[in-house]
């Protein structure tokens, strides 16, 4: 343990993501072969979420064992539990489920998109169990990328090198899912990694806000998927943009991100 203690924190990233990606494998063999998936084959919604969700059981663990290696806590990598950091995670969702409703309101506004208002009874046996969801994908996701290799990489970098490499890991991973659909995806896959991180920097290092924002766009865009809130009215026009069903390769969807951004930081005196 000393010795691992004393590598770089580069070292110590790519470690880290090689124990994660071992100690997932048994549960990602035993699980591809119940749904029939190969590796680096497309994955439907459905066999996609089984697997996401076993890579996410494996954290705990993956979390103890850094902890133990670097001899630090949770509270270190921006996981802190106090009542502003229920605040923060509810501004956040807010945030996040707003920025979504202009996206799409916008899109609806020009004609890219129909509402499905007739859908909307479903919220109530929904929107729970996905906000669930979304909470448990979005605080492992910022507790991995913005916490514990944000900080592993700031012992070699500065904040701001720190914050490109992670967002670049962060935005990367998503190709072992899928590499047509995400692929275009990539350059606001980072962008959001870097909102992400500078929500972190605007809640005085909590994950709070960063993680009320990831469940808030999580739980929007699976709501909306799940209940057949939207369609699109013309395939040409709704390419312009950028893909349907993939607001981060929409121009809407990367605006939508540096607004975010610039809202974190007019708001950042008042967190």
């Amino acid at each position: 343990m000393i010795l691992l203690s004393t590598f770089s924190g580069t070292v110590k990233v790519c470690l880290f993501l090689g124990t994660w990606m071992i100690l997932w494998l048994p549960l990602a063999w035993f699980i591809a072969r119940k749904i029939g998936w190969q590796p680096f084959n497309p994955l439907a919604g459905s066999k996609k979420l089984p697997l996401v969700l076993s890579l996410y059981l494996t954290v705990p663990l993956l979390v103890w064992l850094t902890t133990l290696v670097e001899g630090s806590s949770i509270v270190d990598y921006g996981l802190k539990l106090q009542l502003a950091s229920l605040t923060s995670v509810i501004l956040g969702i807010g945030l996040g489920i707003v920025s979504l409703g202009i996206v799409f309101g916008l899109e609806g506004w020009f004609g890219l998109l129909i509402w499905q208002n007739s859908n909307l009874y479903s919220l109530s046996k929904l929107g729970f169990p996905l906000l669930g969801l979304g909470l448990w994908v979005g605080i492992t996701e910022e507790l991995i990328f913005r916490g514990i290799l944000l900080e592993l990489l700031q012992q070699d970098y500065s904040i701001e090198i720190a914050a490109i490499i992670s967002s670049g890991i962060f935005a990367l991973l998503h190709l072992l899912w899928e590499r047509q659909e995400t692929i275009p995806q990539l350059p606001g896959l980072w962008i959001m990694g870097i909102v992400l991180v500078l929500a972190r920097m605007m809640d005085e290092g909590s994950l709070a806000l960063a993680s009320g924002l990831h469940t808030g766009w999580i739980w929007g865009l699976s709501y909306i998927d799940a209940a057949e809130l939207i369609s699109y009215t013309n395939t040409e026009t709704a390419g312009a943009v950028g893909r349907k069903k993939t607001p981060l390769a929409r121009m809407s969807g990367i605006l939508c991100l540096l607004a975010i951004g610039l809202v974190l930081w007019q708001l950042s005196p008042f967190l």
